[in-house]
């Protein structure tokens, strides 16, 4: 079981902002019911653990559930990524040690590893759960079909199955529903989803033909301005204004529209909101049990149009580890 709203701290904690702001959103999310986190260990070179470690120390552990990632670099060897058994295996007494606690609840696979066999990572993750420093596996942007030979694999060997799939999602980026959706409802998998908001651009604070507000992420090349550029453009920005109207019949601010939004789907079990300030947490947790009618949903279909992206192929892991 997991809050309906989860915290992450990709692209702030350990680098976008400082460790007492850190740790003040996280008490605000504490504070709001919040009890799922979400991190990895290649967020801010692994310093974004150690921020979250340092925060949530001290608490009953039995009360939170917190979530890392394995995957990308995290140090310059070449053994330092990917999915085979040495780095998991290193990665996760690594991760263990930052977040100061004995286990975590959910170890995902934060891409597909073309380069190690799959049974290997499975068998990998399988002995990490019976050792008890993991209790459950997840995946994060797999594919409908690697998620499916992933469970045949651990169905045949008799290991712990897949639970959860960590993808992108939003009003503007719905690649996962025509595929990964589907088999995940089918097998049992929870959506636990990032960037809800579109990295902010569903908060309606771009503007179409104006830059970019200063101190917002598009303006921080360190801290998320590449994730954000391909959305910046007036078309996008344009009919994103126009879901005022609905947000506001509603009641909600344009953020709390797009992560009521994102929940609507029942194969959605959390989404994942990130914050520079304890007011963004705040604000975000108000979309939970949120409902928006038939009506409302295709009234934000009609005004997005073309500008959503649903092709299941931008679901991609690099061909070679980085």
């Amino acid at each position: 079981m997991v809050s309906e709203i989860s915290y992450g701290n990709w692209i702030t904690h350990g680098s976008q902002v400082e460790e007492d702001a850190a740790r003040a959103c996280v008490q605000a999310a504490l504070d709001e019911g919040i009890t799922t986190f979400d991190t990895a260990d290649v967020y801010a070179g692994t310093r974004a653990e150690e921020v979250l470690g340092r925060a949530l120390k001290g608490l009953r552990r039995e009360s939170l559930e917190i979530f890392t990632k394995v995957y990308w670099p995290t140090g310059p060897g070449r053994n330092d990524r990917g999915l085979s058994r040495k780095h998991i295996t290193e990665s996760i007494h690594g991760s263990l040690r930052r977040l100061q606690t004995d286990y975590v609840d959910l170890y995902q696979a934060h891409r597909y590893d073309a380069e190690t066999p799959l049974e290997e990572t499975l068998k990998t993750f399988d002995d990490l759960v019976r050792q008890g420093k993991v209790l459950y596996i997840g995946v994060s942007e797999w594919t409908a079909e690697q998620i499916g030979r992933a469970l045949k694999i651990a169905d045949e060997m008799g290991f712990d199955r897949i639970v959860s799939n960590q993808p992108q999602y939003s009003m503007l980026w719905r690649v996962i529903e025509a595929e990964v959706v589907p088999l995940s409802e089918k097998e049992g998998i929870g959506q636990v989803v990032f960037s809800p908001i579109a990295q902010g651009v569903l908060t309606g604070k771009y503007q179409p033909g104006q830059p970019p507000p200063a101190g917002s992420r598009a303006t921080d090349e360190s801290g998320g301005a590449n994730f954000i550029s391909r959305l910046l453009h007036d078309d996008v920005l344009t009919r994103v204004q126009d879901l005022q109207p609905i947000a506001a019949d509603h009641g909600l601010t344009m953020a709390q529209l797009a992560v009521a939004w994102v929940l609507q789907n029942p194969n959605v079990s959390s989404a994942i909101v990130g914050a520079s300030r304890p007011e963004q947490v705040k604000d975000n947790v108000k979309a939970s049990g949120v409902i928006l009618d038939a009506d409302t949903m295709k009234k934000i279909d009609e005004v997005l149009g073309s500008v959503v992206e649903r092709d299941p192929a931008k679901t991609v892991s690099p061909a070679r580890r980085p």
